[in-house]
């Protein structure tokens, strides 16, 4: 019945009114004993609005609270932020495994769905596709996570927004020398050159490189990166802004995929032994810069544009039997592209030009060009893990123009609305080269467009509780990747993918006072034509659309300083992602039926952790870790088991005038929990597991002198 299907939204508002209660009772007791907590401007929702006034869950997470670890990939910072499952796969041929709010779950590989931005420059490709990878932790000042409708602002696949953005030079001239080890013969060493400008016109900088490599968890695991960043930023005698960003990765890793459930209760350590023959692994080159400039105009007029070009070449070998290349249609088993990317965005803002307003127009252009070739794995002596016969050879196009709308309205002392419209259209188009007897031409070219309207009312209740409402319209496009296969297994893009779009609503609350900040928000989306796996058979991922899905639930976030500098942070996630429709195949066995569980999203997540964090001196963290159960296909006819982890860190800095030392030491999964961290889904092999590793280690040092 529909009844069982849908929340009970009449006790979800009581409980939200009870925490209103509980709050207004802490702000009079905050009246009693007053005390002054930071005013933190949030850039996500580009609103120019405190943490507390902002109509959106959106999250900060600063990187100096999150410095004892090996600094390899966004798990170790990325953490507590409800609605955001991040998983580790411990392939770093992949990349994590990235979903908000259940948006970007199906990804076998990279990050969908959710947008990635690194100083204001996107880290998501135009089609949507984005990565991790070239997120430099050693630079790195803060994360913004932006979830639910007002994601909309950002266009095409943006069921979530994340912003990271990299330190700028500060004070004199210094530079960093770290190293840090770990199990499985981690080994990364960085260096970092900073400085500040004494004086406008003049450039501050940071610049970073590093090196990592490991043996990995597991067998075929090992992989090796090479990581730099550079920022120069000018503060302009105009009052203007100016922001220079290169960003550099390589990456060569091994690729040990997934294994069955009696593998990895076998050995979770293993490569399925016939996989091996395959060598499967992938090598990553990308290169990247751009440029930020904001302006103020006077005092009512501001100016920021944006530009970046880039270039990123990928070659895969997949385990792919020859006898399945027999097919004449089929692309082979090594995947071979380059991409060229550029883009750019204009947007003004006018404040007060109508009392207790701000007015934003915009306009962004995103452009992509892939030379994609697919060749036999294997020789003429039948020895696989090499490149063989072209099979492939396609030049792929993608090109939006987004005109853009934002405007806020403080029409009431505690009352404040906001609005967005974006207008996403994307235009693909594919040009074969290879049309060889039966396999012929595949070229096609397709365009999505959809208008996206959001608004949100905002109510200030007193100066430190606020609540929100919102709605906003969702798009997201198939990406190349995801177009690459049509479900036949055939060559050729499958045009016949449809674009997902949704309606997001979103209902909060948010409160700091003497008891800490905290927030709740409850969520619903409903999605048509969602792209949804459709199967993955020895390495290559298939996708479909499903008619309708639906995803709902609760989100609830704390944090406190609890007494001198012990800080404490908690959080708490429930999603009920469900298919609303069936879908059919023509085998009964294999009809999805609706009220199935969307593979690859865990209903409950919960987080706790305790930190001793002063700025010099000893210091040491504490955090567990809860992930419910994740179906590994859309037929629910296995999971991941639940699990909760532990780990444990210590560390000791030292300063003086100048020079700084940092040391550290961790324990992850401190009992050493035996565990499934991320899932294939829908995998044709019943491969669907990728195990976590045990208890595991690592520790560093860093030595900076100024000068």
């Amino acid at each position: 019945m529909q009844s069982v299907k849908y929340l009970n939204f009449k006790t979800t508002l009581l409980c939200l009114t009870a925490c209103i209660a509980q709050n207004l009772y802490a702000e009079t007791e905050t009246q009693v004993s007053t005390q002054q907590l930071p005013t933190i401007k949030v850039q996500a929702t580009r609103s120019d609005t405190s943490l507390l006034q902002t109509p959106a869950s959106v999250y900060r997470i600063e990187q100096s609270q999150n410095q004892n670890n090996i600094g390899v990939n966004l798990t170790e910072t990325l953490k507590g932020v409800p609605g955001l499952q991040l998983n580790n796969r411990e392939n770093y041929a992949q990349d994590l495994q990235l979903s908000m709010r259940g948006f970007g779950a199906r990804s076998t590989f990279g990050v969908r769905g959710v947008r990635l931005y690194v100083d204001g420059i996107p880290a998501t490709m135009p089609d949507g596709q984005g990565q991790t990878s070239n997120i430099d932790l050693s630079s790195f000042d803060h994360i913004e996570v932006l979830g639910g409708p007002f994601s909309s602002l950002y266009g095409n696949s943006s069921g979530g927004t994340i912003l990271t953005t990299t330190k700028e030079g500060q004070g004199r001239d210094s530079i960093e020398l770290g190293y840090s080890t770990g199990s499985h013969n981690k080994n990364r060493a960085d260096v970092v050159l900073q400085g500040g400008s004494g004086q406008a016109n003049e450039p501050s900088y940071v610049v970073s490189s590093s090196y990592f490599d490991t043996d990995g968890y597991r067998e075929h695991s090992d992989a090796q990166k090479v990581l730099s960043n550079a920022k120069l930023s000018w503060n302009l005698d105009d009052g203007s802004k100016f922001n220079w960003l290169m960003n550099y990765v390589d990456i060569s890793a091994n690729d040990p995929q997934g294994l069955t459930r009696n593998q990895w209760k076998a050995n979770p350590k293993q490569q399925v032994p016939f996989l091996k023959q395959f060598n499967v692994r992938k090598d990553i080159n990308q290169t990247q810069t751009g440029v930020n400039w904001t302006k103020p105009i006077d005092d009512h007029h501001e100016i920021y544009s944006m530009a970046y070009l880039g270039h990123r070449e990928v070659t895969q070998y997949q385990s792919i039997p020859s006898s399945t290349q027999e097919n004449n249609r089929h692309a082979g088993g090594v995947i071979d592209f380059e991409r060229d990317y550029y883009g750019a965005d204009l947007r003004w803002t006018g404040k007060d030009l109508l009392p207790n307003t701000r007015f934003s127009a915009g306009l962004a252009y995103d452009a992509m060009n892939e030379d994609r070739q697919g060749y036999e794995n294997f020789n003429s002596n039948g020895v696989y893990g090499v490149k063989g016969n072209l099979r492939r050879d396609e030049n792929n196009t993608l090109w939006n123009l987004d005109p853009y709308l934002q405007a806020s309205w403080q029409f009431l002392p505690k009352l404040r609305l906001d609005t967005g419209l974006r207008y996403s259209n994307v235009h693909y188009e594919s040009e074969d080269h290879y049309i060889k007897g039966v396999n012929g031409d595949d070229s096609g070219k397709t365009d999505y467009t959809k208008l996206l309207p959001s608004i949100a009312l905002t109510w200030d209740i007193t100066p430190k509780i606020s609540s929100y409402m919102s709605y906003a319209k969702g798009f997201e496009t198939p990406t190349f990747t995801e177009m690459a296969y049509p479900i036949s297994g055939t060559a050729g893009i499958n045009f016949a993918l449809k674009p997902s779009t949704s309606d997001n609503y979103e209902l909060g609350l948010k409160a700091q006072n003497q008891w800490g900040d905290f927030t709740a928000a409850i969520f619903q989306s409903n999605t048509q034509d969602d792209i949804v796996s459709a199967g993955t058979l020895d390495g290559r991922a298939t996708y479909q659309n499903a008619d309708k899905t639906l995803r709902q639930g609760v989100e609830l976030s704390w944090n406190k300083k609890l007494w001198k500098e012990l800080t404490a942070q908690a959080s708490y996630s429930f999603l009920d992602a469900t298919f609303d429709a069936d879908i059919s195949n023509s085998d009964p066995k294999k009809v999805i039926k609706s009220g199935n569980y969307i593979p690859g999203i865990a209903k409950s997540q919960a987080y706790l952790s305790l930190g001793w964090l002063p700025e010099t001196g000893f210091n040491a963290g504490l955090d567990v870790r809860y992930m419910d159960k994740i179906y590994v296909d859309d037929l629910n006819t296995d999971s991941a088991p639940s699990y909760t982890v532990t780990s444990l860190n210590i560390g000791y800095i030292w300063k003086n005038n100048d020079w700084k030392v940092r040391t550290f030491a961790r324990a992850d999964n401190l009992f050493d929990e035996d565990y499934v961290g991320s899932v294939i889904v829908n995998d044709g092999n019943s491969r669907f597991f990728e195990p976590a590793d045990g208890l595991n280690w690592s520790a560093g040092l860093s030595v900076t002198k100024q000068f």
